[in-house]
């Protein structure tokens, strides 16, 4: 079965930095684009940052400067570096995936509480 292995989540003060991680499990399917979404308490899901199939990264307003999106292909697995956390970064973080012959893929989030 083919899943999405996410970790790096946890407790962190304000000011601070987690790298998360998003790993392929149960498949050598190549990556395409790579989302990362977060849901903080009673909001709706949000789109924090993109890295496409040649490595280009977008990223929404509120992160730009201190998160970083990256890839290496050669683990199958997708990274989130946050630096410079703060407390409305509080959220459960999903990786979403699109996976050649498999399609878009969920993981099943981690939580990043960013408190002090």
């Amino acid at each position: 079965q083919v899943q999405l292995v996410e970790s790096g989540g946890g407790l962190v003060q304000p000011g601070g930095s987690l790298r998360l991680s998003c790993a392929v499990s149960g498949s050598n399917s190549s990556i395409y684009a790579v989302d990362w979404f977060r849901q903080p308490p009673g909001k709706q899901r949000e789109l924090v940052a993109t890295v496409t199939t040649i490595g280009l990264t977008t990223y929404t307003d509120a992160v730009k400067g201190r998160f970083t999106i990256s890839r290496d292909n050669a683990k199958n697995t997708v990274y989130l570096q946050m630096n410079s956390l703060k407390p409305e970064d509080t959220a459960v973080y999903y990786c979403n995936m699109d996976l050649q012959k498999i399609g878009r893929l969920w993981g099943q989030g981690t939580q990043v509480i960013v408190s002090s």
